[in-house]
């Protein structure tokens, strides 16, 4: 594959926004954050805790807090972080080790009982779909089918593509809820192709509304997916119904993947609308060509207020189905210059299609798993030294995943692209082998998720994604000196490891490198459900008392084409 790419600007910004925020101040820092932040008084070191974490380096990149402390754990909170000894009915020897707080994945579509292993053996604590997300209607039925039965935390957007699917090609069978049940409505084309009529674009946004209803984090959008059927008003009337509910939208951008310009007017697309808007957003995944540029926006808009981040994966290649719409020959080939057998392997046999080879497989199994190689490997150590950026996988599910349970041997599992496993113990091992600061990596595994979405409202994230007395005590504890991702893109399916012990709300879910069956303490992350729809359909004579000029789609009937000619004339 030849790609070529300028990393002098990003270079050079990225000198400018130098890392003195990952130098660690003196330990008086952190308390005195701590008594200024949150009402919790330190419990006695004499209390009887229910974990106690001792001789740990405890970092905290809220603070920046870095220091050799132990930490003691009472009823799901951090409730003592102190030199003193302390004591508690289970105790783990952190010596050598970093006490980080619980790594948070805003971008993992497989949220099932198979994958909770591979989470925790990577260090999260938190997953969430936000990219992607559960069918608007089922938003309250997929958070209910993980309570009690989830070692990590969980959280869903409500999902654009999916409403689209069940309004333009009348799709209805769910199984999942969320994004597993793609590999059924992407049969069709008109969730991908078709401009809706107001009617239809009407119902599209009452489906996504009864999500935000339910409590969903925000609304997922693969509009990359969507180019042809979702116009610029539809995608903003998208985010306008998000900013209702002050919540964010994650969008898989218009141009992605694609050149630095559609990449890059696919962000500004998003971010514009953003501050027009004054509302949240996500630009998922923009390790793509333009990212230097994606990710000067994001500082310069967040420098005056508005609450944008951008997550990313330390990969080269990324995953998708076979018949998604940018791997037709006139995009991929034509257009962006790659070739099949270069770029595009198949996830279960490892070997890369053709052209004739594509056309053949899209007639028996059209959204099968592949592996999509993009991106130099060079560019992905500059990726990690981008400061205010959030790791987020882009995990997918296991196929075919019928028979998989929690606990299926690693070695049974199916294959998948690597960053589902290993993509968090990745981003450290590639740290430490560039001498890249670890606390930027802490927070670009904890932090820079949870605050913008705490910013947002949602108040489990005010209290996680930091080590201070009074948070919720969602914990990863890691050897910096061996801490490695194991996955390949031959086994996509292998644990990390450097990761001894991970606690979730105050429990201990892996203890040594082993998962411990049966326990749950998985919290959903979710707003509180409201009675009352916020969304107030689009009509015809909103737009023309309020803006004059008509829209030219989302609403293209022969009734609004007859007002356009009209008010043209």
């Amino acid at each position: 594959m030849t790609k070529h790419l300028n990393y002098l600007t990003v270079c050079l910004f990225a000198c400018m926004l130098a890392f003195s925020s990952c130098q660690s101040p003196d330990s008086n820092r952190q308390e005195s954050t701590q008594d200024s932040t949150n009402s919790y008084t330190p419990l006695p070191a004499s209390t009887d805790f229910d974990v106690v974490i001792l001789n740990g380096r405890v970092m905290d990149p809220e603070t920046n807090f870095d220091g050799i402390r132990n930490v003691g754990i009472k009823d799901g909170i951090i409730a003592l972080i102190t030199e003193e000894d302390i004591k508690g009915k289970e105790t783990i020897d952190a010596t050598g080790h970093v006490v980080a707080p619980g790594f948070i994945d805003q971008h993992q579509h497989c949220v099932d009982p198979y994958i909770f292993r591979l989470m925790v053996r990577d260090g999260r604590t938190t997953i969430m779909d936000l990219e992607h997300g559960a069918f608007g209607p089922k938003v309250d039925e997929w958070y209910k089918k993980r309570e009690g039965v989830t070692p990590v935390n969980f959280a869903v957007s409500s999902n654009h593509e999916a409403a689209r699917a069940h309004v333009l090609d009348g799709f209805n069978e769910w199984k999942f809820f969320n994004t597993p049940d793609a590999l059924w409505w992407r049969v069709k084309q008109g969730w991908s192709k078709t401009r809706p009529n107001l009617e239809q674009g009407n119902q599209i946004l009452s489906v996504l509304d009864e999500g935000l209803r339910m409590g969903a984090i925000g609304i997922g959008s693969t509009t990359g997916y969507m180019r042809e059927g979702v116009s610029p008003r539809e995608l903003f009337e998208v985010q306008k119904l998000s900013a209702l509910y002050g919540r964010q939208l994650g969008l898989h951008v218009r141009g992605t993947p694609g050149t630095d310009v559609q990449e890059s007017n696919g962000h500004q697309e998003l971010l514009a609308n953003a501050a027009a808007l004054n509302a949240p957003a996500i630009s998922m995944h923009f390790n793509n060509p333009g990212y230097n540029l994606v990710h000067e926006l994001l500082v310069r808009m967040r420098e005056q207020g508005h609450n944008v981040w951008g997550g990313l994966y330390p990969y080269a290649a990324g995953s998708t189905a076979l018949n998604a719409v940018f791997l037709d020959p006139d995009t991929w080939v034509k257009e962006l210059g790659n070739k099949y057998e270069e770029t595009v392997m198949d996830v279960q046999t490892g070997e890369y299609y053709t052209q004739e080879s594509r056309e053949k497989m899209l007639k028996t199994d059209p959204t099968r798993p592949v592996v999509v190689f993009k991106m130099p490997e060079s560019a992905i150590v500059e990726w990690l030294k981008l400061p205010g950026v959030a790791i987020a996988s882009d995990g997918m599910p296991i196929y075919p995943w019928d028979s998989l349970k929690w606990d299926t041997p690693y070695e049974e599992l199916g294959n998948a692209h690597p960053r589902s496993a290993g993509c968090y113990a990745k981003a450290f091992r590639l740290a430490r082998e560039n001498d890249i600061p670890l606390m930027q990596i802490v927070a670009m595994s904890s932090y820079n998720t949870a605050n913008p979405l705490g910013k947002m409202g949602l108040k489990a994230m005010q209290v996680r994604g930091r080590m201070q007395v009074g948070m919720v005590a969602d914990i990863t504890i890691f050897d910096p000196a061996t801490i490695q991702d194991n996955a390949t893109y031959a086994k996509g399916t292998l644990p990390s490891t450097g990761i001894p012990h991970v606690i979730v709300n105050g429990v201990i879910v892996m203890r040594d490198s082993e998962p411990l069956a049966g326990v749950n303490p998985g919290q959903a992350i979710r707003f509180p459900v409201e009675e009352k729809s916020r969304f107030e359909g689009l009509n015809v004579d909103t737009w023309k008392s309020e803006f004059y000029v008509m829209p030219e789609h989302f609403g293209c009937t022969s009734e609004l084409d007859a007002a356009v000619e009209e008010h043209q004339h």
